[in-house]
Parts: C-alpha cells; structure tokens; sequence
C-alpha cells in the first residue's frame, strides 16, 4: 500500500514567505517616504504625516533592538561594535523624536528639527544596511529570514508606539517595553476619539 506524500515540513518557509531583511529595507523606504510626506504638507495633513512616522519608526526601531541586532551581534567578528554604534544612533535618534513628538508640527522650529532627524535617521538605514543586513543575508538561510520577519512582526505588534530613548536594548525593551506599549497605545486610543 502506498502512503500519500508528507505534507510540507511547516517550519521550512514557502517561497512566498516574508524576508526579515526584504522587510527592513521596505520599511527603511517607508520611513524616507513618510519624512517626504510630513516636509511637503501642512496643517492636519502633516500632523497626520508625522504621527505616522512616529509610529513606525518606534516600532521598527523597537523591532530591530529586540530581534534584528541580537542576531547581529554573532553574525561576524566586530560585529559586537557595529551594534554598539547603531544602538548609539537610536538613542540619539529617539531623543531628539520625543522632542519633536510633542511639537506643533506648524511651530517654525519644527522642520529645520524633522530635516536634522531625517538626516540621522538616513545614515542610520544606511548603516544598518551596510553592516548589519548584508552579513544577516549572507549568513541566513531562506528559512531563518523568514522566522526572523515573523519575529520583527510579533516586536511590532506589541511595540510601544512613540520614542522611549533610553530603551535601546532587548532586555530593556522585554522589561519596559509592555508597559510603554499600553501608556502609548491608549494615549493614540484617546487622541484619535479626541480628533487629534
């Protein structure tokens, strides 16, 4: 008697799954692209802009902290550094966000602030692109970039979604993380109700 073909091993990841690194660099030109918008509007359409910005890069910094540089961190020799300094850029990053989080996006010293954020944060992508995504690549298996974007996907899910600089580490983010996620996401609850 001939047995029916096994089903495909579900921890292999079909073709057509998600690649953590695809995933980031889409994400990187999100954010290029949010910065673009929140510069060429004005009024709500840029309030709106911004606070999406927010969002994300909160999220996808959180993301990277807690899944992307722990992995690497082993992904090649001195690579121990290159996370150190990345890690750096966040913070420097979040600080100067969270300053720009409780602007008025009208207020004449908002955009010389978001074009000096929108600088830091580019060379930050590129950096991370340079010598953080090219070695996960390298040393990845199609299998192991598609569990790490499910990874990047269940940070983002439960992320806090404005900057807490200061919380640039997995531990730091497992610890304080939950709690800024449920202060940040009732806050966006009761903005949005409230039409902000």
């Amino acid at each position: 008697m001939s047995q029916a073909p096994e089903a495909p091993d579900a921890r292999v990841a079909p073709e057509s799954s998600e690649d953590a690194v695809a995933l980031l660099m889409r994400q990187h030109g999100d954010i290029r692209n949010l910065f673009d918008e929140v510069e060429k509007t004005s009024g709500e359409a840029r309030a709106d802009a911004f606070r999406r910005l927010v969002h994300l890069l909160a999220v996808h910094e959180t993301a990277e902290e807690e899944v992307l540089h722990p992995m690497a961190r082993t992904a090649y020799a001195g690579a121990e550094k290159v996370v150190e300094k990345r890690l750096a850029e966040e913070k420097e990053a979040k600080e100067l966000l969270s300053r720009l989080d409780g602007m008025d996006t009208e207020d004449p010293k908002f955009l010389p602030q978001l074009l000096t954020l929108r600088t830091e944060v580019m060379k930050h992508a590129r950096a991370e692109e340079r010598y953080e995504f090219l070695h996960i690549r390298r040393n990845s298996s199609p299998a192991q970039l598609a569990t790490m974007a499910k990874a990047l996907r269940a940070a983002e899910a439960t992320a806090p979604t404005h900057p807490h600089p200061g919380v640039e580490s997995a531990t730091k983010n497992a610890l304080l993380g939950p709690v800024a996620a449920i202060v940040d996401r009732t806050r966006d609850a009761v903005r949005k109700a409230m039409g902000r």
